[in-house]
């Protein structure tokens, strides 16, 4: 019950619960309160944990990464960057086809520094949009939001931004 009361605001929490609870009873039981050593075994013994989370946690934990953590925000901006197809209809897919070309020693930077920029491109339009604006290269930084699919102009002029968008994007590269 406490556990399930911390986290109630999380949807599924009644589900994650449960399987937050078994994941504990496994790990300590059978790995003496560690965790597996590998990603594969990571989504076979552990309820609930899939490829995203188990090759995170292969990366922070064992500094080994035998795949990529995709996730949603990841698995929607990639074919946009035209990194996957866009065909790829699902994160795993997507973290198949990046796995396919991206050499190995870019794995363990791939999630953390895409899932926050995918999430703020996502949902926080606002921020990301005052971060272009205010880095070095500004008008490259914008037409990359655009080329995500972001309405720079649309989200500039709800936040009183218009003329400074229009002022970068009059520029030249």
């Amino acid at each position: 019950e406490t556990l399930n009361s911390l986290i109630n605001c999380v949807g599924f929490h009644n589900d994650k619960t449960r399987r937050i609870l078994e994941v504990a009873r496994i790990l300590h039981e059978e790995y003496d309160n560690d965790i597996p050593p590998t990603a594969d075994e990571m989504i076979q013994r552990l309820p609930g944990v899939g490829p995203k989370m188990a090759y995170i946690i292969e990366n922070i934990c064992w500094d080994t990464q035998s795949g990529i953590g995709v996730d949603t925000h990841m698995h929607r901006i990639f074919p946009k960057l035209g990194w996957v197809s866009s065909q790829s209809k699902t994160p795993e897919h997507t973290r198949k086809e990046l796995q396919a070309w991206l050499p190995q020693e870019y794995w363990k930077d791939v999630n953390l520094l895409w899932v926050g920029f995918g999430q703020e491109v996502q949902q926080e339009k606002s921020k990301i949009l005052r971060k272009a604006l205010d880095c070095s290269r500004p008008y490259e930084a914008l037409k990359l939001l655009q080329k995500l699919g972001l309405d720079v102009r649309k989200e500039g002029a709800k936040l009183g931004w218009t003329d400074e968008i229009e002022s970068i994007l009059r520029r030249t590269l």
